[in-house]
Parts: structure tokens; C-alpha cells; sequence
């Protein structure tokens, strides 16, 4: 892993059409509904419970709830756990 990365600022844009057909709403477009329910979620990172893990959830901003979690609870679970590494979880001795 290198230690003199830069990572900066990225711009973003809103692209919105020029002009419309005759009864075409650019507000009710498939691709706006589709951005507009994409906005709605937002991404978390926690620590995790070892040094070094991290917790990625994606929240619903309007409801608060967590969408989806990775790792699941169950995992989290697992590594909190005094005797848990990695790899411990399957067992591949014959």
C-alpha cells in the first residue's frame, strides 16, 4: 500500500435535458425516479470489532434503516469471539 496517495475533491453534475418532446416530462422519467430512489441511500463505514475490520452498511436516509450490512451481524458476531481468525469459521481438514 503506498502512503503518498492524494486523494482530492471529485465534481459532480447534474445532467438535465436541453429540450423535451411534445408531453414528456423530464420530472417523471424513468431514469429521475431511478436517481431519485438511488439518492435515498447512502453509505456507512464503522470500525469493526478487531483492528483493522470495518462495518460497510448502506442506510435509507429517510427511514434511518440499514439496507444492507457487510459483514452480517452473524460475522460480526463470530470475530467477537476470543478464539476466532480468519479462516477459522470453515473447517477443510479431511
Amino acid at each position: 500500500m503506498q502512503n503518498n496517495a492524494n486523494v482530492g475533491a471529485v465534481n459532480a453534475y447534474e445532467i438535465t435535458p436541453l429540450s423535451t418532446a411534445a408531453g414528456n416530462d423530464p420530472q417523471e422519467s424513468p431514469a429521475r425516479q431511478e436517481a431519485e430512489q438511488v439518492a435515498r441511500y447512502r453509505l456507512v463505514i464503522e470500525e469493526g470489532p478487531r483492528t483493522g475490520s470495518f462495518i460497510y452498511k448502506t442506510m435509507d436516509r429517510l427511514t434511518g434503516e440499514v439496507v444492507k450490512q457487510f459483514p452480517r451481524e452473524q460475522v460480526i458476531d463470530l470475530m467477537n469471539q476470543s478464539d476466532y481468525s480468519a479462516g477459522a469459521v470453515i473447517d477443510t481438514r479431511a
